[in-house]
């Protein structure tokens, strides 16, 4: 805090004025200051007749003397301020680091003291006041009110203008001046000091929990763009208006109602003390809703917007201001992933799941470098004789910190990321390669067929004819021995280069199969036009086909699968039935028709040393 006297005084006992001619100093005038001379009446009138109020205090902390300014300042009479206590006169000892401090000032071990004090003026209004406390050489001491040793000379500079003028910059310092709502900086200040207050420490019965609802609003962007930024910040003035009504009518038992923020753009967060619980900030947006959702009169214009509030409500204990902040940025970001115009209460699992997410999709392009994939393969069997005809390939990730994890755990992740077209290489690679050893090592069987997954993103981001090509030559596998499988809405939803390769890829001898046929788009006319040699139904249906407590099978499912069969089949298409889990849906789709099944009946995804064992022993259960 800066003052009226600035740089260190003397030590104590260390002469401070000296006689000679009248001299001009920047800090606060004292005895010598303006004296005519060197004789002690000329220190004495200087100090009387000066316009800021001065005091000697002896060792003790009384007052020896004092100016009438002080006199006025105090509202009694200098005389009358003689023996007084200066530290109860001027509120010297309301803490105890001022306190010590002007002992120390007081006792001669420190040669300059300043503090700013709250007074009450005689008028009675509160006035700031500066207090300087510095030693007094003893022949000014003396000359003020007699010898003796250990005096200070304390000055008061009331400085009410200079904190009324850095209150108003600071009001601009952290409000914003289009809502004059609080802005980022008093909000994050605001919290961080709710958060590093103990609920007890002012005696309080507080709960001890924090909430927050932290919104934005849902195309604010197109009214700026469409109506100018002038509508635009008479919007955000109307939006916090009535924010602050919603803050003030569910907070009303408090000391004032909750802090309302914008936090930049179309952000606001209300900020909730001292939180009732989950119950009260789901309450409190919902009526933010509502609030939002009546319509705005805006010069002539009539406009409705809607918000996305994230709501965040924990215990301050084990609280950051970041991490709670983080927390409602997360929420904010599922209500409008969810739809928008709603809000969306703080789930911990839904982010565990989010973090895990985020940390599979750092470290799945690296993973593949390291080889942390493998592949386990499925029995594709015939159901007409139960010999296994084929294996689908389905990647695994061995994670270093989350384990074995399956593909729907990482591969929409890397659908995203475009690291597929990458993964999904390495597996079409390696499936095929162990395809031809398979082969190899078993000569005098029928070959096994290798299905593999492929992502639509792998058509359209890398070549995957060539791709295929390439591998098939490298491995020495036939292209019938190759099955590659898309899922419905990914082929049926695709036009031009999808096409072509799928085409390029049926003409080179390669089988193409639909997944999760019956689910997506099921556009049968479309179906005829493309290069499909399998249909692979979607086990929804199937598993309509088991007898579950006693629950008859679906026979609309009997009857959907059955015109299926019928139709691919006259298409001149093959049907793979999945998740095929009893002997009894064996039976029914064997006797629809169905070509191959796919279950845990028979097996589940096992290692390839599993698949070189059935390969020409019996018939597999079902």
């Amino acid at each position: 805090m800066s003052g009226t006297c600035e740089g260190r005084g003397p030590t104590a006992g260390t002469p401070r004025y000296s006689a000679g001619p009248p001299t001009t100093e920047r800090h606060a005038p004292c005895p010598s200051a303006g004296a005519v001379g060197s004789e002690p009446h000329g220190y004495r009138a200087a100090f009387l007749a000066a316009t800021l109020p001065m005091a000697v205090v002896d060792h003790e902390g009384l007052v020896v003397t004092a100016n009438e300014a002080l006199g006025g300042l105090l509202g009694r009479s200098a005389a009358t301020l003689a023996s007084q206590s200066a530290a109860d006169l001027l509120d010297l000892a309301a803490d105890g680091r001022t306190w010590h401090a002007y002992r120390e000032v007081l006792h001669g071990r420190r040669s300059r003291f300043r503090c700013t004090r709250r007074l009450k003026h005689p008028d009675g209004r509160a006035l700031w006041a500066e207090v300087t406390v510095v030693p007094m050489p003893e022949r000014e001491a003396g000359a003020e009110g007699g010898a003796g040793p250990g005096r200070v000379l304390l000055s008061v500079s009331d400085i009410s203008d200079r904190r009324e003028l850095q209150k108003r910059l600071r009001h601009l310092q952290m409000h914003d001046p289009v809502t004059r709502l609080p802005n980022r900086t008093l909000f994050f200040e605001r919290l961080s000091a709710v958060l590093e207050t103990s609920p007890h420490d002012d005696g309080s019965s507080g709960r001890g929990r924090v909430g927050l609802c932290y919104l934005d609003l849902d195309g604010f962007k197109a009214v700026n763009d469409t109506m100018g930024h002038r509508i635009g910040d008479r919007l955000l003035t109307a939006v916090a208006a009535r924010l602050t009504d919603c803050a003030a009518q569910d907070g009303p038992h408090r000391d004032g109602a909750h802090l309302v923020a914008r936090l930049g753009g179309d952000e606001f967060a209300i900020l909730v003390e001292d939180s009732a619980g989950t119950q009260q900030l789901t309450d409190l947006a919902r009526s933010v809703l509502a609030a939002l959702q009546q319509p705005f009169d805006l010069a002539g214009h009539r406009i409705s917007v809607s918000a996305s509030i994230g709501v965040v409500e924990r215990a301050v204990a084990g609280t950051s201001a970041t991490g709670l902040m983080q927390a409602a940025d997360t929420t904010l970001y599922w209500a409008k992933a969810d739809g928008k115009a709603r809000w969306t209460l703080f789930d911990p699992e839904r982010n565990a799941h989010r973090m895990t997410r985020q940390t599979l999709s750092s470290t799945l392009r690296p993973a593949v470098e390291r080889g942390e994939f493998t592949i386990e393969y499925q029995p594709l069997v015939c159901m007409a004789d139960g010999v296994v005809r084929g294996v689908e390939a389905l990647v695994r990730w061995n994670h270093p910190q989350f384990g074995m994890l399956s593909p729907n755990r990482f591969v929409a992740i890397a659908e995203e990321d475009g690291s597929i077209v990458q993964l999904g290489r390495w597996v079409l690679q390696s499936a095929c390669r162990q395809a031809r050893r398979w082969q190899l090592e078993h000569p005098a069987d029928p070959p096994l067929f290798i299905s593999v997954n492929v992502a639509v993103r792998q058509v359209w981001d890398s070549d995957l004819v060539t791709d295929v090509a390439e591998i098939l030559a490298e491995t020495g596998l036939d292209p019938s021995l190759l099955q590659l499988e898309l899922t419905e809405s990914a082929v049926m939803g695709s036009a031009g280069q999808p096409i072509q390769a799928l085409r390029s890829l049926s003409k080179m001898g390669v089988r193409i199969a639909i997944d999760d046929f019956g689910t997506g788009y099921s556009n049968l006319a479309y179906l005829s036009r493309l290069p499909v040699s399998v249909l692979k139904l979607d086990g929804s249906f199937v598993r309509g086909f088991r007898y579950d407590d006693g629950v008859h099978p679906s026979p609309a499912d009997e009857t959907i699968v059955e015109a299926m069969v019928q139709l691919a089949h006259r298409l001149g298409l093959t049907v793979t039935a999945e998740c095929v889990e009893t002997a009894g849906q064996a039976e029914r789709l064997r006797r629809i028709g169905c070509d191959t099944g796919q279950g845990w009946l028979y097996s589940r995804a096992v290692a390839p040393e599993r698949i070189g064992e059935l390969i020409g022993t019996r018939p597999m259960q079902g």
